[in-house]
């Protein structure tokens, strides 16, 4: 076990520093029944993904029937279209919910005192590495979201037109399947630009809330070192050079990102703060470091889904690291959030 986890005499002596092994860990029997509980969301991730990457829209359907009221051939032609697509987006959000439970699932144990969270890898590392798979799995889900903004305006004619049918008595099956209050919270979820990283966010915080006799540190310390351990491996050749896919790379990148932006939105004083347990300056290096358009995204969900980027405590040199040319993302802030990505924000 101590040599697939070691720890590494780092320069920064205050963020510990590890080599896990997220190709090869396997489930010890402690782990098994957590582990079985969570694998059996994860191995539904591809297809997922798979479904997301094929997601066409309804788009010229819906035109046709907007701009054509009175063919009710059209009518009937968007409506079939968009009515799949529903239920589709229905098993995207649905999936949503049974990874916030594996989530909390994997937060309980990785957790729990009297371990701690280095104790916690070293024990548990099938563990550490499905939590790992949640959050590569979470920003692969939402950057392919955001270049679909097909998904907000069928969902949003589906809306309409179910309302519209309300109000004319007419009783739709679909209904059975995405009633109004499933189609409220499928709404809320979508309107989101990053969907499954609110889920997961959300979740994070309302298990530090709920868990009030387990100290805050036990949870954000569970982060930052996750957080330490993929920069060591990205930059650190004895340690990546361990890999047998270049596919591991992203992964640790993808994992890195994630964590840090669950320690800046669980962590009072968020991930850029100078007493932060991240080396945020080491993390941002390691990806800039990286070709541009492999880590785009990974640099626009640090700057638009972290919470405490902008606060005054942020170091200045954090903030310019994270100014970048590639897409014109500055359109992308409506009200404090950001909406997806469309062809003519690219330059």
């Amino acid at each position: 076990m101590g040599n697939l986890l070691k720890v590494l005499t780092r320069e920064i002596e205050n963020y510990p520093s590890f080599f896990l092994d997220f190709e090869n860990a396997q489930a010890t029997e402690g782990e098994r029944e957590v582990w079985n509980q969570v694998n059996a969301v994860l191995q539904d991730s591809e297809s997922i993904l798979t479904g997301l990457q094929a997601y066409k829209g309804a788009g010229q359907e819906i035109r046709d029937a907007i701009q054509n009221p009175n063919d009710m051939t059209l009518q009937e032609r968007a409506w079939n279209s968009v009515c799949p697509l529903v239920i589709k987006l229905k098993k995207f959000y649905s999936f949503s919910l049974r990874l916030e439970e594996a989530l909390r699932s994997l937060l309980t144990s990785l957790t729990c005192p009297p371990l701690t969270p280095t104790q916690h890898l070293e024990r548990e590392q099938a563990l550490a590495k499905q939590f790992a798979e949640i959050l590569h799995f979470t920003l692969r889900f939402d950057e392919l979201k955001m270049r679909i903004p097909a998904i907000q305006n069928d969902f949003s004619y589906y809306r309409r037109t179910i309302s519209r049918n309300r109000i004319n008595n007419m009783n739709l099956d679909i209904e059975n399947e995405v009633n109004n209050e499933m189609a409220n919270r499928m709404s809320l979820f979508y309107a989101e630009a990053t969907p499954m990283l609110k889920t997961l966010s959300t979740a994070t915080t309302n298990f530090v809330s709920e868990n009030k006799t387990l100290p805050l540190e036990n949870t954000t310390d569970c982060l930052s070192t996750m957080a330490s351990v993929c920069k060591v491996m990205l930059e650190t050749p004895e340690y990546s050079s361990r890999f047998n896919s270049e596919d591991t790379l992203l992964f640790c990148m993808r994992v890195m990102v994630g964590v840090i932006i669950l320690y800046d939105h669980v962590h009072p004083n968020g991930a850029f703060n100078k007493s932060s347990k991240i080396d945020m300056k080491g993390c941002i290096k390691v990806l800039k470091d990286q070709p541009a358009d492999t880590v785009e995204g990974l640099l626009n969900a640090l700057k638009f889904t972290t919470k405490h980027l902008n606060d005054e405590s942020t170091p200045k040199n954090i903030r310019t690291m994270l100014q970048f040319k590639g897409l014109n993302l500055s359109p992308f802030l409506l009200n404090g959030s950001v909406r997806p990505i469309t062809e003519q924000d690219t330059v």
